[in-house]
């Protein structure tokens, strides 16, 4: 008999387990090299973005005023109402009189005027427009009040802890924090929506070009201009802050996530920022476990309308590992039960794919189901069993 295959893309989600590879000596070269990468900065963190493995970290769990990176999960939120449908980068965003009094960084919007989602999202990633912040949280959530409340939803949602926000765009505020941890982690979160960097890490565009009130918009994070591979993410300052950068650039297969908050000044924070990506380009290379098409493997389906999925990566599944550390000894086991019965909801863990290094756990990776597979019918399970019944050798 003809065997039905259904194959199946599985959404492969890295956990939040620590990469634990390289054991105490590497947790020491971790505290060594951390005194000179962010020596200035009041709290820092170094992650790779595929894996969500840290590399370095500094108090990185401290409470502490953002500023304007706030802004990173007004962007998440922006950018997940486009992917979702919700939104689209044409429809027009109208300034309410409250948006248009936010001080600080700002678009200068005055009240009525109307922009593009697409122009809204250039001011808040270029020129941390304080007023597209808040006119575009109006325009998702309804007021401002309901967005931040869907910030601190979706905080909760990422398992953060050192968060809780009172604004969507990073102005002074009471009850106000997050960590490097955090803001790395959010970070992370919204480089997953491919298309943030066309705006983060633009250099320059201008914002009304055609009208008689041209406004050039210049990026506040001049990395994306004099660090090769950098294009985002956000810059923020306050008084009380000081000077914080939540920035990412590309080398090669990898790509990096920098967080300090409390730089003494921007030249000092552009400069610990860059040198923790020279560290991790130049000490971290990515070891793949599988490559985008691979087959991972199959579960069955028990009484479901079809008999068994295929595990197939839908996306680079790598370990991150020093450069000179040797590899021998690295493999996967897929942990999944025998069959699973139907139905099967979206989403649903279906077992998880495990990394060692001998008998040392390097990477655990979730495997979900990413749609619903439905029961089969009385007739459907009729003729498999009448099928096994007349199978001949």
């Amino acid at each position: 008999m003809k065997k039905t295959l259904l194959a199946v893309v599985l959404s492969i989600c890295l956990s939040a387990v620590a990469f634990p590879q390289a054991g105490s000596a590497e947790e020491k070269a971790k505290q060594s090299a951390g005194a000179e990468l962010a020596a200035n900065a009041r709290s820092a963190i170094l992650m790779d973005a595929d894996t969500g493995t840290i590399i370095y970290e500094k108090n990185s769990h401290d409470k502490l005023p953002p500023a304007s990176i706030t802004k990173i999960m007004t962007m998440l939120l922006t950018m997940e109402a486009i992917d979702s449908g919700k939104l689209k980068l044409t429809d027009m965003v109208r300034t309410s009189e409250y948006a248009a009094s936010m001080g600080g960084s700002q678009i200068f919007l005055e009240p009525g005027e109307e922009m593009s989602v697409n122009e809204m999202l250039k001011g808040i990633a270029m020129a941390s427009g304080n007023d597209a912040s808040v006119a575009m949280a109006e325009k998702i959530g309804g007021t401002e009040e309901a967005f931040v409340q869907m910030m601190n939803d979706k905080a909760k949602e990422l398992g953060l802890t050192d968060t809780h926000f009172a604004n969507c765009n990073g102005l002074p505020a009471e009850n106000h924090y997050s960590s490097a941890h955090d803001i790395a982690v959010i970070s992370r979160e919204l480089l997953k929506h491919k298309d943030i960097t066309k705006y983060t890490g633009s250099y320059q565009d201008y914002l009304r070009k055609d009208s008689q009130k041209p406004f050039w918009l210049v990026n506040t994070n001049k990395l994306v201009r004099f660090y090769t591979g950098a294009d985002g993410l956000k810059t923020g300052y306050t008084s009380e802050a000081k000077f914080c950068l939540s920035a990412t650039a590309v080398n090669g297969n990898m790509r990096a996530v920098a967080v300090v908050l409390g730089e003494p000044n921007t030249k000092t924070r552009n400069e610990e920022v860059s040198k923790m990506f020279d560290y991790m380009f130049a000490q971290y290379s990515m070891h793949t476990i599988f490559k985008p098409g691979d087959t991972i493997g199959t579960v069955k389906i028990n009484k479901g309308n079809v008999k068994e999925l295929t595990l197939t990566a839908g996306q680079n599944y790598s370990v991150l590992m020093k450069k000179n550390a040797k590899t021998e000894g690295v493999r996967h086991e897929l942990q999944v039960p025998k069959e699973v019965k139907a139905p099967v909801q979206a989403g649903q863990v279906l077992g998880k794919l495990v990394v060692y290094q001998g008998d040392k756990v390097l990477k655990e990776f979730e495997l979900k189901s990413p749609e619903q597979i439905g029961k089969a019918g009385w007739w459907k399970l009729f003729k498999r069993t009448t099928a096994r019944l007349f199978l001949v050798d």
